[in-house]
């Protein structure tokens, strides 16, 4: 029978804190939260691998739990502070939501799949994430009537730049995602006076996000 609570440890020392994230708090974070509770029973004890992993079946949407690390370092480079009003776009069955819940003074956590918020808002109560609010409606839209938000973290690759959620941020706030494939770049984005600047962060891969794959080009 698996160890999960050493699984999680060894994910953290080995993955994690090797892949240069420092910051205590999102450790601590990471160390809190189940990843295993989040996940199908037979994706289960793969949760602690250094991958992305599966949350849906065969024949719906793919979508998945982004790799530790990666969700690990987008979540640091947006400096998520105590009192933050956080978006998690894609959140999937609600990992990453829960991760954030333990950072953010309140989570608002979008899913398109009606079947995967369900599970979502299940497992979130389940883990006792009282400041997540699970809400269902397009990835691509973002929240417009929650916003503005201190942190957006889009749980998967962008290959658009996503201005329209880059509306929903306060001033002075952080955007963070996987942008391009192959290679693919975090990066994180900041409102400043009425404009968004990106910065690349770090090369990271992750799986395409549904409405966010590049308008097809016209050839003539």
């Amino acid at each position: 029978m698996i160890d999960f609570a050493e699984a999680r440890q060894m994910m953290v020392e080995g993955q994690v804190r090797t892949y240069d994230v420092t910051d205590l708090r999102v450790l601590a974070a990471m160390l809190e939260v189940p990843r295993e509770h989040f996940l199908p029973e037979d994706k289960r004890a793969l949760a602690y691998a250094d991958r992305d992993l599966p949350v849906t079946n065969a024949g719906r949407t793919p979508r998945y739990l982004l790799k530790p690390a990666v969700l690990a370092r987008l979540i640091q480079g947006a400096e998520v502070v105590e009192t933050a009003r956080v978006l998690d776009v894609g959140c999937a069955t609600g990992y990453s939501s829960a991760v954030l819940g333990k950072l953010a003074g309140s989570v608002v956590a979008l899913e398109q799949d009606p079947h995967l918020a369900a599970l979502a808002k299940e497992k979130l109560a389940a883990v006792g994430a009282a400041n997540v609010t699970v809400i269902v409606g397009p990835l691509v839209a973002g929240a417009p009537a929650q916003a503005p938000f201190d942190v957006i973290l889009l749980n998967g690759t962008t290959e658009i730049v996503p201005r329209d959620l880059c509306r929903q941020l306060n001033e002075g706030g952080r955007l963070a995602c996987v942008f391009g494939r192959a290679p693919g770049r975090a990066m994180i984005y900041r409102a400043a006076s009425g404009h968004v600047t990106g910065q690349p962060v770090f090369d990271a891969a992750a799986p395409l996000l549904p409405g966010f794959a590049k308008p097809a080009e016209f050839v003539f």
